[in-house]
């Protein structure tokens, strides 16, 4: 029989390894003896798993849950299964979880320990599986400085003596086949910390599932199945694309009926049409990953496989990217890899020690948002983020990432004073193991899930963002435009009148519009904290702010670059966006945000129609000043090409002054120019002055052209 001791261990679960105490063990004499741990066990009896037939009573060895008896006439192991009478009434009859042996093979943590392991998510995390005919779930989690890992939930009254996992010495890995768990199940990791403090209650860093707010329990769910970009869906990617993303909050951006959240079936029947409606050809979601604050909108996340339960289960994303994928409308992910919140039922001291996070606050606390940095360093940690960023595209075929405050990822003195920040081995402010982190994950999803993209949003000068990795570069496909957002923003919100004095805010961005390919970004950062939305940042009367930002739309769909505009803005949305609540769709009846939104609708479906305006995006050769220095009536005029003969040319007038034949030279290639858009169209809501679509016919290498008042016109060869 057991020794006292050690069953006094195993009840206050602090005995060093129940697996060798626990199950069917011989004993020196070659006996069998079978023992079970089941606080709440009133009487336990051992059956032949085949037959069902009573092998042996066990004895109460002490009432708190010890049991254990001497296995008669069997001299080697047997398949059995325990019958339990419980206190609280009922019975069950449960396979032994003490009865299976280790489940992740040597090799696996061999590579995981050397970070060659491309998916640790097939392997760390609940997988439900089938062992033997006995169906259950393998947990394994990464707690290296842990004394003792145990995982609790429904299914065993969230009780930590009941199932304590085999601790893998080789890396830290510990691992258990729990049989009987289903999908659906709750868990979380009662972990003894390095300290031997009991630590509050942990998530699984690689949950695929998670209760919703505000519980937030991990749930047992399948891995998704692996899922490849529908045809076709590479080339709507590529930077010689037309690229106009929709970016959208799910949870403000509809409700239907009562509830909290949509749903992703109630968002799939919608948000797809509606952005095909406006000609859009992406939309991005901040970030969906499992996240514990609403007020954070996702960029504190804590369950990086995980999508929020807020809007469903996995599932339902797939159903809602693949309806995104019917319409023709690609899916980019807001994704952060540079920090996570300190939540205590998270990654913060997972094992009593910093283990995801750098353990010295000047490496690993971020100051604006009072989060905790990464260990960009640590083998584990960077396997686990590169897993995380592969597996929702990998997993439900997303077109690409958009990567959530790469600047803070790329400085150790990001946000920092002198004295604040550690220097890197080299003595410099970069931090490398970030830098060389980015770069192996772009290179790796680059070579095995082509087609997918990376977008960085980086607002420094850091170099080669968008440039390949064989180039020295990044190797993101796209770098959001930040520059061009803050100087563009800041001239449009000027009076007119003004304007003349600030001309180079507006025309700065084309002397390194191609150092990078961007994205330019009128994000949800833009309309929030005082910042007012887009209409409200507009100078003038009531008429002028709306034409205003018809004007500036226009400058910013013929400005080379892709582009991306938050929800709400399409329809010239008054107030500054509120998380809390669905956008004012109401305003629709009103003609005037209506005219914006046909706008928005008619300058993708341009963008989109004539080459010129998006073919060369990212490339010198697509674009030409025609008037860059008009600073006296604040007119800007160029010429976009697409490399194959076809031309465009975009003219913005920015007071409110109209100007009748405006003398415009124009490139050569054609004899004739026809105006194809304009923002001061009656259409819109503005005066319709303009140049009534017909033949504007060049001569002495100009044209005669009538500028709007605060307008931007677009004309195609005739």
């Amino acid at each position: 029989m057991l020794e006292p001791a050690e069953v006094a261990a195993l009840l206050a679960a602090r005995h060093a390894d129940p697996f060798a105490v626990l199950g069917l063990h011989a004993a020196a004499s070659g006996q069998l003896w079978l023992r079970a741990l089941l606080p709440g066990a009133a009487k336990v009896a051992a059956l032949h798993a085949a037959s069902g037939r009573l092998i042996v009573e066990l004895i109460e060895v002490d009432p708190a849950g010890f049991f254990e008896a001497r296995v008669p006439l069997l001299d080697k192991h047997f398949d059995y299964r325990l019958r339990i009478d419980w206190h609280a009434g009922g019975q069950s009859v449960l396979a032994d979880a003490y009865a299976f042996w280790t489940q992740i093979p040597s090799s696996v943590l061999v590579e995981f320990a050397r970070g060659e392991l491309a998916s640790p998510h097939e392997w760390l995390g609940a997988h439900p599986i089938e062992i033997n005919g006995v169906a259950g779930v393998r947990f394994a989690v990464w707690a290296p400085n842990a004394r003792r890992v145990s995982v609790v939930g429904n299914f065993n009254q969230w009780d930590g003596r009941r199932h304590v996992l085999r601790r893998r010495h080789e890396v830290g890995i510990w691992e258990m086949f729990v049989p009987h768990v289903a999908p659906g199940d709750l868990y979380k990791f009662e972990v003894v910390g390095a300290a031997g403090d009991l630590l509050p209650l942990k998530c699984d860093p690689y949950a695929f599932a998670t209760e919703l707010r505000p519980e937030n329990a991990s749930r047992v769910a399948q891995l998704p199945a692996l899922r490849a970009l529908p045809p076709g869906r590479a080339a709507a990617n590529q930077r010689h694309a037309p690229i106009s993303i929709y970016e959208v909050h799910l949870a403000s951006w509809r409700r239907f009926g009562d509830a909290d959240f949509p749903s992703w079936d109630e968002l799939a029947g919608s948000l797809p049409g509606y952005a095909r409606s406006l000609g859009f050809t992406h939309v991005e979601l901040l970030p969906i990953s499992e996240y514990p604050f609403d007020g954070s909108w996702g960029y504190q996340p804590l369950g990086m496989f995980a999508p929020s339960a807020r809007f469903g289960d996995a599932a339902g994303f797939t159903r809602f990217v693949e309806a995104c994928h019917a319409h023709g409308i690609g899916v980019l992910l807001d994704w952060v890899p540079a920090h996570f919140p300190a939540d205590a039922h998270g990654l913060a001291q997972f094992d009593g020690t910093a283990l995801y996070e750098y353990a010295d606050p000047r490496e690993g606390f971020h100051n604006d948002w009072n989060t905790l940095i990464y260990n960009f360093r640590r083998t584990e940690v960077r396997a686990f983020l590169a897993a995380s960023a592969r597996y929702w595209i990998e997993r439900f075929a997303v077109d690409g990432l958009r990567v959530d405050a790469v600047a803070s990822m790329l400085y150790r003195d990001y946000s920092r004073e002198q004295g604040e920040w550690l220097p890197n081995h080299e003595g410099g402010r970069e931090n490398l193991e970030a830098i060389s982190l980015l770069r192996e994950l772009n290179l790796s999803i680059g070579l095995a899930l082509p087609g997918a993209v990376t977008i960085a949003e980086e607002s420094t000068a850091f170099p080669l963002v968008s440039a390949p990795t064989c180039a020295g570069g990044l190797g993101f496909h796209y770098k959001w435009n930040m520059g061009w957002m803050n100087d563009t923003l800041r001239y449009i919100a000027e009076e007119p009148i003004h304007r003349r004095w600030h001309h180079d805010k507006l025309s700065f961005g084309l002397v390194y519009a191609f150092s990078e390919n961007y994205v330019l970004p009128i994000s949800h950062d833009e309309v929030v904290h005082g910042k007012r939305s887009m209409l409200g940042k507009m100078p003038g009367d009531d008429w002028q702010r709306f034409a205003n930002l018809r004007a500036y739309y226009g400058f910013m769909w013929g400005h080379p670059g892709k582009k991306l505009l938050f929800m709400g803005q399409e329809f010239a949305q008054p107030g500054e966006w509120q998380h809390q609540q669905p956008l004012p769709w109401e305003l629709l009846e009103d003609p005037r945000h209506r005219g914006v939104q046909q706008l928005i609708g008619d300058l993708n479906r341009l963008y989109v129609a004539v080459p010129a305006l998006h073919r060369l995006d990212c490339e010198a050769a697509g674009f030409q000043w025609l008037v860059g220095e008009d600073r006296e009536h604040s007119v800007f005029a160029w010429a976009r090409f697409d490399g194959h003969g076809g031309m465009g040319i975009v003219i913005c007038n920015f007071t409110p002054v109209p100007r009748a034949g405006y003398r415009l030279p124009v490139p050569p290639g054609a004899d004739a120019w026809r105006e194809v858009l304009n923002t001061d169209s009656a259409h819109y809501g503005g005066t319709d002055f303009g140049n009534d679509g017909r033949a504007l016919i060049v001569a002495k290498a100009a044209l005669r052209v009538n500028l709007p008042p605060l307008a931007t016109v677009f004309l195609v060869p005739a």
